[in-house]
């Protein structure tokens, strides 16, 4: 998803997600999801790397018990 937001490809998605990127990435889960994310500003901060949204994203599923 993040690759989308500035039309780049994959391998030009940087580690570091600014504060920009994260807010367009939470629009777009929400949208493909139907959901409200109601993220703590814990799980925030932790999101400000590719590597801790998906471990933020894998948690909340993990406690939802999405799919």
């Amino acid at each position: 998803m993040l690759a989308t937001y500035g039309d780049r490809r994959r391998e030009d998605v940087a580690e570091g997600i600014d504060s920009l990127e994260l807010a367009w990435l939470i629009h777009q889960l929400e949208q493909h999801y139907g959901t409200v994310l109601d993220l703590s500003d814990e799980e925030l901060a932790r999101m400000s790397t590719v590597d801790g949204a998906v471990a933020v994203l894998a948690e909340l599923q993990a406690e939802t018990g999405a799919r």
